[in-house]
Parts: structure tokens; C-alpha cells; sequence
């Protein structure tokens, strides 16, 4: 599917929501419902619209991200040599900015490092998406890391992993926290 095909359905929030939910788990559409907090109806509309694209598939009761269009796309804006945005650089240091720049096209994230060093890099940078003290369900946290990158899963547990994000399950649902990284004022326009 080519990028703007893809950038026009992902860039209508109750897409993207459900999108978001899929990147991480495959869920049901009551799941979908409770996950995302919209109404059935736009769950239904918006699972209608990426099925016809070709972004999510149906198994029994259950949806799924096919989250090979996702990647072909973000190839395609790879192979287009898109730098990285400016504000991706924001609060990290020169080498911190190399790194990155081989990581990030525009706002991007086209590959999640494999070495530790490079990912923590990247790490360090999406963490200052969150906001100090401010607790996030589940469904924020993935529609946040999902704007950068749709392995929204992956993403999280690194972030659990390297000490950034913090996690507590109670009664049925997972709540999370920034509990590292760095801090840096807001970039002046």
C-alpha cells in the first residue's frame, strides 16, 4: 500500500486508535471498544475502513494488524531519504543526534535498533513523549509509540526494560508511568 494511502487512513484518530490496539494484540471488537474508549459504531467503521485497505485481517470474532503493509510503507519513505525531523534531535546530544538521524526519517522510527546502545538512544528519545508524574492506560501509551513506529509492543517492553516506563496491573488493567530518562524544557518554536 503506498504511503499516502496508508498516512490518509492512519491520520484519522479513531483509525489510528484502533490501529494502535491491533499493533500490539489482536483483540476482539468489544476489546477494541473497551481498549480504544470509542463507541462500537466507530470501532466498527474504522475496522470496516482498514480491512478495505488491507491493513487489518479477520480470524473468527478476532482482528489482527498486518503489520507487513505497515513496514513496506515506512520502507518506502526509507527509500525516499527523508532526514530526520529537527525536534527529533531536541534535548539529545550531537552523537545522541547521529544516532538517531540513521534511525528516524521525518518523525519516523523505520527500524528499532538491535544493539543496546543505539536502541537505548532511541529509547531515551520517545520517553520524552510522556509526561513526568502523569499515569497512562495502556491504549495512550500504544497510540503515542504507534505515531513513531507500529511494533508499539516492542517499543513498550524496551521501555519497561531499560527502566523508562513503569507498569501496574490492577484489576484487569495495565496503567503506565515514565519513570526515567532525561529531562529538557520544551523546544521554542
Amino acid at each position: 500500500m503506498p504511503i499516502p494511502a496508508v498516512a490518509k487512513l492512519l491520520i484519522d484518530v479513531d483509525h489510528l486508535a484502533v490501529a494502535g490496539v491491533l499493533a500490539a494484540r489482536d483483540a476482539s471488537t468489544d476489546e477494541l471498544v473497551v481498549a480504544t474508549g470509542r463507541d462500537r459504531r466507530v470501532v466498527l467503521e474504522s475496522l470496516g475502513e482498514l480491512r478495505s485497505a488491507g491493513l487489518v485481517t479477520a480470524t473468527g470474532d478476532r482482528y489482527a494488524l498486518i503489520v507487513d503493509v505497515l513496514r513496506s510503507a515506512a520502507a518506502e519513505l526509507t527509500d525516499l531519504d527523508v532526514p530526520m525531523d529537527p525536534i527529533i534531535g531536541f534535548g539529545m546530544t550531537d552523537d545522541e543526534r547521529l544516532v538517531l538521524g540513521r534511525y528516524f526519517s521525518g518523525r519516523v522510527l523505520h527500524e528499532i535498533p538491535h544493539t543496546r546502545a543505539k536502541r537505548l538512544i532511541v529509547l531515551e528519545r520517545l520517553v520524552l513523549e510522556f509526561d513526568i508524574g502523569r499515569r497512562y492506560a495502556e491504549a495512550e501509551v500504544n497510540d503515542v509509540l504507534f505515531s513513531f513506529h507500529p511494533d508499539v509492543s516492542s517499543l513498550r517492553r524496551h521501555m519497561i526494560d531499560e527502566g523508562l516506563l513503569d507498569r501496574e496491573h490492577v484489576a484487569g488493567v495495565n496503567t503506565y508511568w515514565r519513570s526515567g530518562g532525561r529531562v529538557t524544557a520544551a523546544p521554542t518554536p
